[in-house]
């Protein structure tokens, strides 16, 4: 079997929902990526501190730390990992990109399991994400001086 460099990409999976966290971790499993699991924000944001992730595979709806929270505490550590924001309310919410912090916002549905397959591999070969510079940037100023 012919090993891709993508498949080398570390993934934390986060859902409630233990039926969907199985089904999730075998086809990812299935596809060659090393995936790690937790059953609720906090667990994750946990295994995140102690591990290293490439890709972050994570449910909106959770019972304490939602997704987005997630997302938000990842982005604020400063981490270069890739999140994927996975909902069933996703459209009907109006979640986006944008309004998540995540770099893929999918939709629970019957064209979930190729979504996320592409999504990972996408965001696997991608070049890791910077983090956004909290203190602002000093301009130089030229000086009028000879």
């Amino acid at each position: 079997m012919k090993t891709d460099v993508h498949l080398s990409a570390r993934i934390l999976l986060v859902d409630d929902n233990k039926l969907g966290l199985a089904a999730r971790r075998m086809i990812l499993e299935d596809a060659g990526y090393g995936v790690e699991t937790a059953e609720s924000g906090e667990e994750a944001w946990e295994l995140f501190q102690k591990n290293q992730f490439d890709i972050v595979v994570t449910d909106f709806r959770m019972g304490g730390m939602d997704g987005v929270q997630l997302i938000r505490t990842i982005r604020e550590s400063g981490s270069p990992a890739r999140i994927v924001l996975l909902s069933g309310f996703a459209s009907c919410l109006g979640m986006t990109v944008e309004s998540s912090g995540a770099d893929e916002v999918l939709c629970k549905s019957n064209k979930e399991v190729p979504e996320l397959l592409r999504a990972v591999k996408r965001l696997s070969i991608q070049p890791p994400r910077r983090p956004a510079s909290s203190t602002p940037r000093l301009v130089k100023r030229k000086s009028n001086a000879g």
